[in-house]
C-alpha cells in the first residue's frame, strides 16, 4: 500500500497501532532483524529443536518481543528507552535458557526469588508491547484478570466467582513456568501458523497477486449495472488472501473500486457498506481465514483442513447475501453500467493463472494430510519461484524483503497471543471460566425453564458478549477470552465444541463491522467520504445474514449441516433452508424482490428468516410459507400499482 493517504486511513482505523515511519538506516536494521527471524522460523519447520515446543516458544519470544520495542513507539526512530527495554525483553524472555532450560522447567510450582523477579519483568514487557501494539484495553483486561487471581480470596464466598486467591509467585508461575501461559496454544500458534501465513501472505502479494486478484475481478463482471458491486465482492475476497486485515482489506479495495462504484451511482455510504463487508468477507472463508481459525485447530485437536471445511457454507451463504444486496441495490438506485476498459477475463487469467496455484497447493497438501505449517511453506516456495516471471533482477531482494515484512507483520498478534496467556493461565487456575459460563445460563434459566428457550437466551447473550468483546480488543484475544468465559456455557447446553467455536470465531470477525465502532466501516467512510454512522448501518445490511447464520450452528442438531459434519444430505437441505433464509433477509434489508418491496412484504419476511434458519422440519416448512405470502402479497400489489399507472 504504497499510498500514504491509504496507510493512514488504515493506521488511524484498523484494530491494530500503527508502526514507526523509521528512518532509512533504522529501517535496515530492522529489515535484518524479521529476516533472521523468519529464517529461524522455516527452520524450525524442517528441522525443530530437539527439546521440544517450549523451548522454541522461548526463544521465538525473546527475539520478536525487542523487535516490538524498535517497531512500535513515537517518533521516527527508537529512543534511549525503547532500546533499554528491549535489552530487557530479550534478558527476561531468554532467562529461562540461563541456567538450563530442563533445570527450569524442574522448579515449576517452585520458582526461586530470581525467577519469580524475571517472570514479573516478562510480563510487565508483555503488556506494554501489548498497549503499543493493541492500544489499552487489552493490557487493562490483563490486569483485572490479574488482580482476581490475587484478591479473589476476598470475594464473599457465596459468589459464584469467589476462590481461595493465588499467591504472587504462583501467579507468575503460571504465566512463566506453565503451558496454559505466556508458552501457551495462542502462542504457539503465533510462532508457527500466524507467522509463516503473514510471510506467505507477503510473498504472494510481492509477487503481483494483489494487482491480479483486482484486474481479473473487473474482468470478470466487465460492463453492466451489477458489476460494479460484483467486482468489489469478489476483489475484496481475493485481496483478503493476501493482507489478512480487514480493515487493510477494505482500505485497498475502496482505492480502487470506490471510483468505479460512484461512476455507477452508488451512494457514499452504501459503497462504504459494501467495501467494508467485502473487506472483513475473506477473514471468514477459506482458504486462508483468519488467525482465530488456527486456534481453534489447536483447542479442539482437529486438522486445519476441518476448520477450512466447516467454512465452506457459511462463505457461501455470506456471498449470496452480498450477491443478492448488490443486486437489489443496483436496480434501487437505478446503477449505471461502467466501462472499466478492463481486458478479457481469458486474457487476465493466462497471464497471471499462476497465482491461484499456491493456494491450490495449501488446500491440496492439507488433503495429503501434510502438516499446515508445511503446506503453507511449500506454497510460499510456489509463490516465490512464479515472482521470477515479474522480477528476474531483483527476485533475491523481493524474497527477502517478503520474509522480513511477514515477521514485522505478525508482531502485533504475537504481543497479543503471549497477553493472551495472562487470561487463560488466570481462567485455568481459578476456575472463572466454568464460573461465568454458569452464570450465564443461569441468567437464561432465570428467564424460561424450556430447555429450547435456555439455549436461544444463551446463544443470543453469548452472541452479544462476544461482540461487545471484539469491539475493545483484537479478533485474536476476543476469541481466546471467548472461547473459555463463554465457551463452556454453550458446550454445557449441549452444543458441540466445533459449533461453539465456530460460532464464537464468526462474532469475534463479526466485531470489525459491529456498531458503535465498526473499524472497518469507519475506515471506508473516511475512503468515501460518507457519513460513518450511516456507512455502519449499510455494512450491516450487507452482513446481517453473517450475523444471524452462526446461530443456526448451536441453536439445533441440524445446525451441523451447515459446517458439512454429518452426512451429506443433512447439509445440503440445511443449506437449502438457509440460503431461503437468507433471501428473506436480502428482501427485507433490500427494499427489493421482483420490484421494489414494499412493508407488507419486508415485514412478512421477519419471522420468514427466522424460521427457516432455525433447522428443524417443521420451522422451516412455516419460514417457507411465510416467504410464500411475502412474493404473493408483492406480486399481487405491484399487479395493482402496475395497473393503476
Amino acid at each position: 500500500m504504497a499510498n500514504p493517504d491509504l496507510a493512514r486511513i488504515v493506521a488511524e482505523h484498523d484494530e491494530e497501532m500503527p508502526s514507526r515511519s523509521l528512518s532509512p538506516r533504522w529501517e535496515r536494521a530492522l529489515w535484518i532483524a524479521g529476516l533472521l527471524i523468519a529464517l529461524l522460523v522455516l527452520k524450525q519447520v524442517f528441522f525443530p529443536f530437539a527439546k521440544g515446543s517450549q523451548y522454541y516458544l522461548i526463544i521465538f519470544l525473546a527475539v520478536t518481543l525487542p523487535l516490538v520495542y524498535l517497531s512500535y513507539g513515537r517518533g521516527h526512530s527508537p529512543k534511549v528507552v525503547d532500546w533499554v527495554l528491549a535489552a530487557l525483553a530479550f534478558v527476561a524472555g531468554s532467562y529461562p535458557l540461563f541456567g538450563g532450560f530442563d533445570e527450569f522447567l524442574n522448579r515449576q510450582g517452585q520458582l526461586t526469588p530470581l525467577d519469580v523477579a524475571a517472570g514479573a519483568v516478562l510480563l510487565v514487557l508483555i503488556l506494554e508491547a501489548c498497549r503499543r501494539t493493541t492500544g489499552w484495553v487489552l493490557p487493562v483486561v490483563c490486569v483485572a484478570f490479574i488482580a482476581y487471581a490475587y484478591y479473589g480470596g476476598f470475594l464473599p464466598p457465596s459468589w459464584s466467582i469467589s476462590h481461595s486467591g493465588v499467591d504472587f509467585a504462583q501467579i507468575i508461575n503460571g504465566f512463566f513456568n506453565d503451558a496454559s501461559g505466556f508458552y501457551g496454544t495462542p502462542l504457539d500458534v503465533a510462532a508457527t501458523y500466524i507467522v509463516l501465513f503473514t510471510i506467505y501472505g507477503a510473498v504472494l502479494n510481492a509477487s503481483g497477486a494483489g494487482k491480479f486478484f483486482v484486474d481479473i475481478s473487473f474482468a470478470a463482471f466487465r460492463k453492466s449495472r451489477t458489476a460494479p458491486g460484483r467486482t468489489a465482492a469478489t476483489a475484496g475476497f481475493l485481496l483478503g488472501t493476501v493482507s489478512g486485515s480487514g480493515t487493510a482489506t477494505t482500505v485497498s479495495l475502496g482505492a480502487v473500486t470506490w471510483p468505479m462504484l460512484q461512476k455507477a451511482g452508488y451512494p457514499k455510504e452504501n459503497a462504504g457498506g459494501l467495501l467494508a463487508a467485502s473487506g472483513i468477507g475473506a477473514i471468514l472463508s477459506p482458504p486462508t481465514l483468519g488467525a482465530a481459525a488456527f486456534i481453534i485447530a489447536e483447542y479442539l485437536q482437529v486438522s486445519y483442513l476441518s476448520v477450512l471445511i466447516w467454512a465452506i457454507i457459511p462463505t457461501l451463504l455470506y456471498y449470496l447475501g452480498i450477491a443478492l444486496a448488490v443486486e437489489a441495490d443496483a436496480r434501487r438506485f437505478g446503477a449505471k453500467p461502467v466501462d472499466v476498459g478492463a481486458p478479457r477475463f481469458w486474457d487476465v487469467l493466462k497471464l497471471g493463472w499462476y497465482h491461484f496455484l499456491s493456494l491450490g497447493i495449501i488446500i491440496v497438501f492439507l488433503a495429503l494430510d501434510i502438516p499446515v505449517y508445511r503446506a503453507v511453506v511449500y506454497a510460499t516456495g510456489v509463490a516465490a519461484l512464479f515472482a521470477l516471471i515479474n522480477h528476474r533482477r531483483d527476485w533475491f531482494r523481493l524474497v527477502a524483503d517478503a520474509l522480513s515484512t511477514g515477521v514485522r507483520s505478525a508482531l502485533p498478534v504475537i504481543a497479543v497471543c503471549a497477553a493472551a496467556g495472562v487470561i487463560t493461565s488466570t481462567i485455568t487456575k481459578t476456575g472463572l471460566g466454568q464460573a461465568l459460563a454458569g452464570s450465564l445460563v443461569d441468567l437464561a434459566s432465570a428467564l424460561s425453564s424450556s430447555e429450547t428457550v435456555i439455549l436461544m437466551l444463551t446463544a443470543v447473550f453469548a452472541a452479544v458478549a462476544v461482540s461487545v468483546l471484539g469491539l475493545a480488543v483484537p479478533v485474536t484475544a476476543s476469541f481466546i477470552i471467548s472461547w473459555v468465559v463463554i465457551g463452556p456455557a454453550l458446550i454445557t447446553l449441549g452444543v458441540e465444541p466445533a459449533e461453539t467455536a465456530m460460532f464464537i470465531f464468526y462474532y469475534a470477525v463479526l466485531s470489525e463491522v459491529t456498531p458503535p465502532t465498526a473499524l472497518a466501516a469507519v475506515a471506508a467512510a473516511a475512503l468515501t467520504g460518507g457519513d460513518v454512522m450511516k456507512t455502519m448501518w449499510q455494512t450491516w445490511k450487507y452482513t446481517l445474514p453473517a450475523f444471524l447464520v452462526p446461530l443456526a450452528f448451536v441453536l439445533t442438531d441440524s445446525g451441523a449441516g451447515l459446517l458439512l459434519r454429518g452426512p451429506l444430505l443433512d447439509s445440503v437441505w440445511t443449506f437449502g433452508a438457509s440460503a431461503l433464509g437468507v433471501a428473506a433477509l436480502a428482501v427485507l434489508t433490500g427494499g427489493w424482490l421482483f420490484g421494489p418491496a414494499r412493508w407488507p412484504e419486508r415485514v412478512l419476511c421477519v419471522p420468514a428468516a427466522l424460521f427457516l434458519l432455525y433447522l428443524q422440519p417443521l420451522t422451516i416448512a412455516i419460514g417457507a410459507g411465510f416467504l410464500v405470502v411475502a412474493v404473493a402479497v408483492h406480486l399481487v400489489t405491484r399487479g395493482r400499482v402496475r395497473d393503476a399507472a
